[in-house]
């Protein structure tokens, strides 16, 4: 953080900023590679297994809707051999643990990071062990010779990422004020998104270096791709530790000075009793906890319908709109560039307009896109290309407005004291989502019988998440003579 000299107004100071943003960088890199990596193993593995075989053909017997939704999620049931199966299914179940530990886990650790005192602050020991865990166990991932020892492996990795996940993203929030945490974050995203970007072309690297047939050679160069990956994780995680310096959290720097070499032990002791009284003794209001719950439901809807586009756009794309996979996919990078490219301006945006404003303004721009396309469709009688185009990249540039700020709307209602406890909220709320996007528009689709009703589903989510967020009433960011007031006083 800096100041003007002439104004005195606070700026954010972006190298520092960026230097966090690595240990997201590392997060990111890691799911980039794992969801379709893993994926790829699973199916090969579980598809050749006799007893996953028979599992698919008792479980389809027995409930055959399971067929006729799978059908709807894109999947190809049928088999030459037994006319059906349903190892996508098992798939599906195993790549929800991530989301599921992060639900079950994430809080926690938020919350222990909170209450977490050391010489290297609040969140950074968390990093500094889960990250470097994480990587051994990824690059550990593909050389897995059966079923158990694969589950065991990919068990522990997504514990661990839980482990870590929450105070990775609450040390940003920590080490800036709460006026420049909306700018602050869209830094993290896009530091995030360079994570991203490694895992996209961790093949072609690898391929590149190792003289690999991308085409032919996929089980030769897969574990080079994970181990590149760990690799990255390690640097970034070294990054964090040498280069980005959290506080002590033991003591205050003032009782650290009166205390003598003889009672330092019994002074880190009563200050982390003091503070787990504190911590326990704060209490939200009435209208917080309104606020809190709102925004969390707000955040839920959200997600359910962005993460929809991301996982089904392709299906759609293919049958309202006849394209081929790789047009697809070309369409879904215009939308994540049209992201990137978003992730300044919405923190800036949050700044002067306000979080809400900003995150309402976003939702508008996302529910008139998809209005629009349907309304011009019903009016023209065939999908139009070009308003498909237009909805991705007025979306993408409005799915960052609305992210940046909704973490920093939802640690401020918090306060200081309990960042990684509300990080954890937060992810509970998306992670939620993201387990139940896939079921709720299954239904949707098997129901409507067209993944056109993808443009009706979104729209429709982005309405209850605008409806929740016009509650809340919480979550803005503290006015800057009121941060230099409480600067003034605690120095």
């Amino acid at each position: 953080m800096e100041k003007t000299k002439k104004s005195g107004e606070l700026k954010l100071n972006y190298g520092k900023t960026i230097l966090m943003g690595f240990a997201f960088m590392a997060s990111s890199i890691a799911w980039g590679v794992y969801d379709p990596y893993v994926t790829t193993l699973l199916n090969k593995m579980l598809g050749s297994s006799d007893t996953i075989a028979r599992w698919s053909m008792a479980l389809a017997e027995k409930f055959p809707f399971l067929l006729t939704f799978m059908e709807a999620q894109g999947e190809n049931v049928g088999t030459a051999a037994a006319g059906f199966t349903l190892v996508p299914l098992f798939i599906g179940i195993i790549m929800t643990f991530d989301n599921i530990f992060g639900v079950i886990f994430q809080p926690t650790f938020g919350k222990l990071s909170d209450r977490c005192h050391t010489r290297f602050g609040k969140r950074k020991p968390f990093i500094m062990i889960g990250a470097p865990l994480a990587a051994v166990l990824f690059v550990l991932i593909p050389h897995m010779p059966n079923i158990p020892t694969l589950m065991a492996c990919i068990i522990g990795f997504v514990f661990i990422m839980s482990l870590w996940r929450a105070p990775c993203v609450a040390l940003m929030p920590d080490l800036t004020p709460p006026a420049l945490r909306s700018e602050g974050n869209s830094i993290i995203n896009l530091v995030g998104g360079v994570g991203g970007l490694f895992a996209l072309v961790a093949a072609t690297i690898v391929c590149a270096v190792f003289g690999f047939d991308k085409g032919a050679d996929e089980d030769l160069y897969i574990p080079y791709v994970f181990a590149f990956a760990a690799i990255v994780m390690v640097l970034c995680t070294m990054v964090v530790t040498f280069f980005v310096k959290e506080p002590d959290s033991r003591l205050s720097a003032g009782a650290a000075k009166e205390a003598d070499a003889a009672e330092k032990r019994r002074a880190q002791k009563a200050a982390a009793k003091e503070e787990k009284a504190k911590l326990k003794a704060m209490k939200l209001s009435k209208s917080e906890r309104r606020s809190l719950i709102l925004m969390l439901c707000g955040l839920f809807f959200l997600f359910c319908g962005s993460n929809s586009i991301q996982t089904y756009f392709a299906l759609f794309a293919a049958e309202i709109l006849g394209k081929a996979s790789g047009e697809a996919t070309l369409m879904m990078t215009f939308f994540a560039v049209s992201t990137a490219i978003g992730a300044i301006p919405a923190g800036i945006l949050g700044k002067k307009l306000g979080r809400k404003k900003t995150i309402i303004l976003g939702l508008s721009l996302f529910i008139s896109a998809f209005v629009i396309y349907l309304i011009v469709e019903q009016i023209a009688g065939y999908p139009v290309l070009a308003l498909v185009w237009a909805a991705l990249i007025l979306g993408g540039f409005a799915n960052m407005m609305i992210t940046v700020n909704t973490l920093p709307l939802v640690l401020e209602i918090g306060g200081l004291e309990k960042v990684g406890t509300f990080t954890g909220y937060y992810y509970t709320a998306t992670f939620s989502a993201q387990i139940a996007t896939p079921i709720v528009y299954g239904l949707v689709r098997v129901i409507s019988g067209t993944y056109a009703s993808l443009f009706i589903y979104c729209p429709i989510c982005f309405a209850l998440s605008m409806l929740c967020i016009f509650g809340v009433r919480h979550g803005e960011a503290i006015p800057e003579e009121v941060i230099e007031e409480i600067k003034l006083s605690e120095d």
